[in-house]
């Protein structure tokens, strides 16, 4: 019986894309490339992507559902998110949302896709005094609820995130939706924010980017920033450049006034210019934070959930890990198939499917998920100790 146990909870858990991976998927870019566009040799333009399915050999050994998770709880060195409400001044405090923001961005492997999460799939990891829980609360259209709580600073962020993607022959344009929400609950505080879009392109240069603007504002504190994502460029990928940049200002809301100038590239380094002082600095430096990642470690085994990605997916992992393809398939196989007798035994008994960590409201298109706790607990994947020690 404990040798069953053990292998019903075996878990592959992938390490995270970190900033120095860059360089490797631009070499899969360049290699995949023919491969990638035979996969959309029958897709009409303008076609809505959410429920297509890719081969093993394009997935990578992860859920999307990991992917949302790692945003928050896989960095290095300082504690961003605890910065956000250690702050003194208002001014301070929206610049450190801003940096903790921009840290959400990771490089994206071009023609790598994360697994789609099956409903009720989770993830839930602690990384210090960050826990983080997320759930795939929907399947048809695929929305993913997060929940993140810092222990110490009294802090709480909320994501309700699902997206759209089109194919628009040379390129995918994904639509990210939903809304972003951070709690500095000790200065009594509510930062929203939206999120940018993504574009995988294929021709003429391949490559993926995130682009476009994303908006944070505070209502309490009357402060907001605004920030623009550059697209890259065929003429700069050309010459060896990698744009990455960002440009953007932070203004108080009610008056318009610009404060500060924002610029750099999320890849490197992000600095703010003082406006009335003249004065400069950086406030986030991406390799300082988002490289030499790692994944989570199993703390402990028996409380890891059934539901939990890294054990849904273990067995497709590892065979990708291995490139055993046609294993792999099976294995992906299977699980897509217990998914859609789930439904089928749900709609049978006509039972509805009511998500467990969060509370799902559907106006129209758009939806809100609100965690049924106000707290997120420890998890039992956790980030190592050669890592945490890089917090204090």
């Amino acid at each position: 019986m404990a040798e069953e146990e053990e292998t019903r909870k075996h878990l592959v858990i992938a390490k995270p894309f970190a900033l120095e991976d860059d360089k490797d998927s631009e070499h899969a870019a360049s290699n995949g490339i023919r491969r990638i566009l035979s996969l959309f040799k029958d897709v009409r333009l303008g076609s809505d992507l959410t429920n297509f399915q890719l081969p093993p050999q394009l997935n990578q050994p992860r859920s999307q559902l990991q992917c949302y998770g790692e945003m928050i709880y896989s960095f290095c060195g300082q504690d961003l998110i605890g910065e956000c409400s250690r702050r003194d001044l208002p001014i301070e405090r929206l610049k450190s949302v801003v940096a903790w923001n921009i840290s959400t961005l990771r490089p994206i492997v071009f023609g790598m896709s994360p697994y789609n999460p099956v409903l009720g799939e989770t993830h839930h990891v602690s990384h210090g005094h960050i826990n983080v829980l997320t759930e795939q609360v929907s399947h048809h259209p695929p929305v993913s609820a997060l929940h993140a709580t810092h222990e110490n600073e009294n802090i709480d962020v909320t994501w309700c995130q699902y997206f759209t993607p089109k194919f628009r022959g040379a390129y995918i344009d994904v639509e990210v939706k939903g809304k972003r929400t951070m709690k500095l609950l000790n200065r009594k505080e509510t930062y929203e924010m939206d999120q940018p879009r993504l574009v995988v392109r294929f021709l003429p240069a391949p490559g993926a980017h995130w682009t476009g603007k994303i908006k944070i504002k505070c209502p309490e504190t009357d402060l907001e920033a605004e920030l623009h994502l550059i697209s890259d460029s065929f003429i700069e990928r050309f010459k060896g450049n990698n744009n990455r940049s960002i440009k953007g200002k932070i203004s108080q809301t009610s008056s318009g006034d610009k404060l500060y100038d924002i610029s750099g590239h999320w890849d490197r380094t992000i600095s703010a210019k003082n406006l009335k002082t003249g004065e400069g600095e950086v406030i986030y430096n991406a390799k300082e934070s988002i490289s030499g990642l790692r994944p989570p470690t199993v703390k402990n085994l028996k409380e890891v959930m059934e539901s939990e990605s890294a054990m849904v997916w273990s067995e497709v992992s590892e065979k990708i890990l291995n490139k055993d393809w046609e294993r792999a398939r099976e294995a992906k196989k299977a699980v897509e198939e217990k998914q859609r007798e789930s439904l089928k035994r749900r709609e049978a008994s006509g039972e509805s499917w009511v998500p467990k960590h969060f509370s799902v409201v559907r106006n129209g298109k758009d939806w809100d998920c609100s965690p049924l706790q106000p707290t997120v607990p420890r998890a039992p994947l956790v980030i190592t100790e050669a890592q945490e020690e890089n917090m204090n």
